[in-house]
C-alpha cells in the first residue's frame, strides 16, 4: 500500500485506501478507482479537509493568520529611508524575481485564529486563506492523532510503522516543466532558487517558507547567512596567505635553511635504512611552511574567533526578524504526540503487567531503558575506539612506508619520501572517514531507536547528539593527532620511543608539523565537500529514484508504460522520501569545525568553504524541489540544538587555535629567541638555536645507519630539533633551560590568548542586542494595534447592544400606544353594533 495525502485546490484526496483508519468525520475521503493502473501494486487515496475542519484545527493549533487590519511599517528616519532605497537599487540584480503579494512597507496585523472572530480576518479569498503548506500540516496533525482500531495506537505514524501504509506525504504543487499561464510556487522555486544560473542571487526565503514550512525555511536562511559571513572571512584568509607569499623571501629562518653554504648534518629520520642528511634539503618544506606559519596567522586566529561570535549574534538577530515576519512571535513548541515505537513498547509492557494483575502501564521508566543506555555507552566507546585504532593503523602505515621508500633505488623516490607519505596517508584517512561516516550514521540511528524516545523531537535531538559526537571524532581525530601529538612522543637519538619494539615514533619535519597539518586538513575538507556532500547528494537520490521506478514495475515495465504520462500523485511516488534536515545540518557543522577549529594552520579554509556553499545551496534547493517528496510543513522558531552545537564548536575553536599557535607552529620559539636569546634582536641564528647535538657513537646497537658515508664524509656529530644539552656538557642530552623558557611562554600565551578572545566575544555579545530595535518597536506597535482593534470591536458590540435595546424599548412603547388607540376606537363601534343588533 502507498499513502499519499495532498491538498489540491480541487479538494480531492489522493491516498490508497488502507484499513484500520477511523476517520471520525474529520476528513472527506474519496477512493478513486483505476488510478493505480499505471503502477501495479500501488494505489492512492486523496484526502481533503473542508473549510470548517481547517478553521477548527487552525484554532486548536493556535495558528496566526492575517487580519483585515493593515498598517504601514515606517522607517525610523528619512535618512535611513533614503539609504535603504539606495542600497535596494544597488542590490536589485541580486534579488530573485519573486512577486510580493504586498509592498514590504505594508503589513497585515496577525492574530491567533478564532472561529468566533472570523469577521476580523481577511477572508476575501477563502480558497487561498490557508495555503497548501498550512493545509498539509493541518491534515497531518489530524492523521497523527486519529486513533486506529489497534489498542494504544495513534494515527498515521503507527500505520506507517506497522506497514499498513508505505508512505504519507503532501504532493508538490505542480510540475516544474509544465507550460501554463500560471506559474506555480514549485516552478518559481525551481527557476529562481534551484537553478545554478542564479547562484549570485539571494534566496527567496519567504517563498521557501511558504512552500516547505518554517523549519526548512530556517535551515536555508541559516545556510545563506553562514555563506554570506564566509565572504569577509575568505577575503582576510586570502590576504593572510598572500602576506605569507610576499614575505617568504624575507623570512630569515627559511633563508638560513636554504642557504647553499649551510652544511648542517641532521640525524637519520629512521633506523638503519635512513642516512644522514643535510638541512638544506628541507628548503622547500621550510618555505612552504612560512605560507601558513607567519605572524599574520595569529591575527587571523583572533579574527576568526571574533568572526564566529559575530556570526552567532547576527544569526540571532536574523532569526528574530524572521520570527516577526513569519508571525512566530510568541510561538511555543507544543508537546508532540508519542511515537509509534514508544506506544508499542508501552503496549508490550502493559500486556506483561496485565498477566501479573498489576495496574495499567502509562509510560516507560529509566529502569526500562537502562539496558539501552548501557548499550549506548558501550557501543559509542567502541566506535570511538575503532576511530583511534584506524588512526593508529595509518601511523604504522606512514612509518613503514617511509622506511620502505628510503630503501628504494630511485633517487627521485628517496627525495620525495616526505611528500609521498604525507599525501597518501591523508588520502587513506579521507577514504576511511567517508566510509565510517556512513557506518556511524547508521549506528547512531540504531542506538537512538534502542532508547525508544517518547516524541519525535526527543528522538531527533538524541540522534543529532550521537551522530555529531561520532562524526566529529571521526573527522578530527587524525588532525588532532598531527597537531598536538606527532613529534612530541619521539624521544631523542640514542633513546627513541618505539611501537611494538620495531616502529620508531614519527617526528615532524624541520619546518614543523604545521605543513603536514595543513595537507591533512585541506585534503579531508575538500574531499568531504567534493565526494560526500556533492557527488553523493547528486548521485544517490537519482539512483534510488531509478531503483524505485524499476521495482514499481516489478522489473518488467514496458516501453508503452514508460511513455504514459503519470499524474502528479504517481510522479511524486517515485521521488526520494524526505529524511529530515539532520544530514544537511551535520555536513555544515563539520565544515564549520574545519573553518574555525584549525584555521591557524589553513587560512584558505573559509575560501574553499564559501565556494562549496555557493554550490551547496543550489544543490540542496534542487534536491528539495525536484528529487525529494514534499515534506510536511513544520513550524519552528529556531534551529534547535544545532545552535548550541555551533556555540560549543566556536568556544572550543578558541582553545584549539591557541594551542595550535603555541605548540604546533614555531611562532612562540621565534618570539622567545628574538627577545631573549638573539644577540642583535633579529632572527639570525634561530635555526642553529633550535638544533641540539648528538654524538653518533652513542647510537644503540643496530639502530644506527647502514650507510654512514652517504654524504661523502664521516659524521661524528649530527643535529636534531630539540632543546637538550650537548654531549660534552655535565648533563648530556638532558632538557635544557631554553626548553622550560619556551614552554612557560607557550602556556602563558594559551592563557592570555584564550581569555582575551573570550573577553572580546563577550563584549561583542553585549554590544549587539539579540532583537533588532526596529523589530522590537514593530512588535510593540502591533500589540497596541491589536488592543485597539479588540477595543473597537468591543465598543461596537456595546453600541450595537445599546441600539438594539433602545429599538426594543421604542417598539414596546409604540405597540402599547397603538393597542390603546385601537381599543378606544373600537369600543364606540362595538356599542353601535350592539345597539343595531338589539
Amino acid at each position: 500500500m502507498s499513502v499519499v495525502y495532498s491538498l489540491w485546490r480541487t479538494d480531492f484526496l489522493l491516498i490508497k485506501w488502507g484499513d484500520n483508519l477511523d476517520q471520525r468525520g474529520f476528513l472527506d475521503t474519496h477512493y478513486l478507482s483505476g488510478l493505480s493502473a499505471k503502477i501495479p501494486g500501488v494505489g492512492f487515496v486523496k484526502i481533503h479537509a473542508t473549510w470548517n475542519v481547517l478553521c477548527r484545527e487552525a484554532e486548536l493549533m493556535k495558528l496566526k493568520m492575517p487580519t483585515k487590519k493593515v498598517y504601514e511599517v515606517k522607517q525610523s528616519s528619512s535618512v535611513v529611508k533614503k539609504i535603504s532605497s539606495l542600497v535596494n537599487k544597488v542590490l536589485e540584480p541580486l534579488h530573485p524575481h519573486v512577486e510580493e503579494h504586498q509592498p514590504k512597507n505594508i503589513k497585515h496585523l496577525s492574530h491567533t485564529f478564532s472561529r468566533e472572530k472570523q469577521h476580523l480576518f481577511d477572508l476575501s479569498d477563502k480558497d487561498n486563506f490557508f495555503d497548501s503548506k498550512t493545509r498539509s500540516s493541518i491534515v497531518f496533525e489530524i492523521l497523527k492523532r486519529t486513533k486506529c482500531k489497534a489498542k494504544y495506537s495513534m494515527g498515521i505514524t503507527s500505520l506507517l510503522g506497522r506497514g499498513v501504509y508505505t508512505a504519507a506525504y503532501p504532493l508538490h504543487d505542480g510540475d516544474i516543466n509544465e507550460e501554463s499561464a500560471e506559474i506555480n510556487d514549485r516552478k518559481l522555486l525551481y527557476e529562481e532558487w534551484a537553478n545554478y544560473s542564479v547562484f549570485y542571487k539571494y534566496q527567496p526565503i519567504g517563498l521557501v517558507r511558504k512552500y516547505f514550512g518554517e523549519k526548512i525555511g530556517l535551515y536555508f536562511a541559516w545556510l545563506g547567512l553562514y555563506t554570506q559571513m564566509l565572504i569577509p572571512a575568505s577575503l582576510v584568509g586570502v590576504i593572510v596567505f598572500l602576506y605569507g607569499c610576499a614575505t617568504v623571501d624575507d623570512n630569515i629562518p627559511s633563508m638560513e635553511i636554504c642557504h647553499p653554504k649551510n652544511n648542517i648534518t641532521m640525524c637519520p629520520l629512521c633506523d638503519r635504512v635512513c642516512s644522514y642528511w643535510r638541512l638544506s634539503t628541507s628548503c622547500g618544506t621550510a618555505r612552504a611552511s612560512h605560507l601558513f606559519d607567519n605572524p599574520a596567522t595569529v591575527f587571523f586566529s583572533v579574527f576568526m574567533a571574533l568572526w564566529a561570535a559575530m556570526f552567532m549574534e547576527h544569526w540571532k538577530r536574523r532569526q528574530m526578524r524572521l520570527n516577526y515576519e513569519w508571525d512566530l512571535t510568541g510561538f511555543e513548541d507544543e508537546e508532540d504526540h508519542p511515537r509509534a515505537e514508544y506506544e508499542f513498547r508501552v503496549l508490550q509492557k502493559s500486556v506483561k503487567k496485565e498477566q501479573t494483575e498489576v495496574h495499567k502501564v502509562e509510560k516507560l521508566t529509566c529502569r526500562d531503558r537502562f539496558p539501552a543506555y548501557m548499550t549506548n555507552i558501550v557501543v559509542m566507546l567502541l566506535m570511538i575506539g575503532v576511530t583511534f585504532a584506524i588512526v593508529f593503523g595509518v601511523i604504522l602505515y606512514r612509518i613503514s612506508t617511509k622506511a620502505a621508500l628510503h630503501m628504494s633505488s630511485s633517487p627521485m623516490t628517496r627525495n620525495h619520501v616526505q611528500l609521498t607519505v604525507k599525501t597518501t596517508a591523508a588520502i587513506i584517512n579521507l577514504v576511511v572517514i567517508l566510509i565510517l561516516d556512513e557506518v556511524y550514521g547508521a549506528v547512531a540511528r540504531w542506538l537512538t531507536v534502542l532508547e525508544v524516545p517518547k516524541t519525535d523531537k526527543s528522538f531527533e535531538e538524541r540522534l543529532i547528539f550521537k551522530t555529531f559526537i561520532l562524526k566529529f571524532v571521526n573527522a578530527f581525530t587524525p588532525i588532532i593527532y598531527i597537531a598536538f601529538f606527532r613529534g612530541r612522543l619521539v624521544g631523542r637519538p640514542g633513546r627513541y620511543l618505539y611501537v611494538f619494539e620495531s616502529y620508531r615514533m614519527e617526528e615532524c619535519a624541520h619546518g614543523g608539523c604545521l605543513m603536514e597539518l595543513c595537507i591533512q586538513l585541506s585534503i579531508t575538507m575538500l574531499g568531504k565537500q567534493l565526494i560526500q556532500n556533492n557527488l553523493f547528494e547528486i548521485g544517490i537520490p537519482k539512483l534510488k529514484k531509478l531503483i524505485r521506478y524499476i521495482r514499481s514495475e516489478h522489473g518488467t515495465f514496458q516501453e508503452e508504460e514508460r511513455q504514459k504520462r503519470f499524474q502528479r500523485y504517481e510522479t511524486d511516488h517515485f521521488l526520494e522520501p524526505f529524511a529530515g534536515l539532520t544530514p544537511e545540518y551535520m555536513e555544515m557543522i563539520i565544515q564549520f569545525g574545519f573553518v574555525t577549529l584549525f584555521v591557524a594552520s589553513f587560512p584558505l579554509a573559509p575560501l574553499f568553504a564559501l565556494l562549496n556553499n555557493i554550490i551547496e545551496i543550489r544543490l540542496d534547493a534542487k534536491k528539495f524541489v525536484t528529487e525529494l517528496r514534499r515534506p510536511v510543513a513544520a513550524r519552528a522558531k529556531d534551529i534547535g540544538i544545532w545552535y548550541n552545537i555551533l556555540r560549543g564548536v566556536a568556544k572550543v575553536a578558541v582553545i584549539i587555535n591557541a594551542f595550535v599557535i603555541s605548540f604546533t607552529s614555531d611562532f612562540i620559539p621565534r618570539m622567545v629567541y628574538q627577545y631573549m636569546y638573539s644577540p642583535d634582536g633579529s632572527m639570525h641564528g634561530f635555526v642553529n638555536h633550535t638544533l641540539s647535538y648528538f654524538n653518533v657513537s652513542h647510537f644503540e646497537d643496530g639502530k644506527g645507519t647502514m650507510d654512514p658515508l652517504h654524504l661523502g664524509y664521516a659524521v661524528e656529530v649530527c643535529r636534531y630539533k630539540d632543546y637538550r644539552e650537548p654531549p660534552w656538557s655535565a648533563t648530556p642530552y638532558e632538557i635544557s633551560k631554553e626548553f622550560w623558557a619556551v614552554l612557560a611562554v607557550r602556556l602563558a600565551f594559551v592563557i592570555v590568548f584564550q581569555n582575551v578572545v573570550m573577553l572580546m566575544n563577550d563584549i561583542v555579545d553585549w554590544l549587539i542586542p539579540d532583537i533588532p530595535k526596529d523589530i522590537s518597536m514593530q512588535i510593540h506597535k502591533e500589540k497596541i494595534l491589536l488592543v485597539d482593534l479588540f477595543m473597537k470591536e468591543e465598543q461596537g458590540k456595546i453600541n450595537l447592544m445599546e441600539k438594539s435595546s433602545e429599538f426594543s424599548a421604542v417598539s414596546e412603547n409604540s405597540s402599547s400606544h397603538n393597542s390603546t388607540r385601537t381599543v378606544a376606537n373600537l369600543r364606540p363601534k362595538q356599542k353601535a353594533n350592539s345597539i343595531k343588533t338589539c
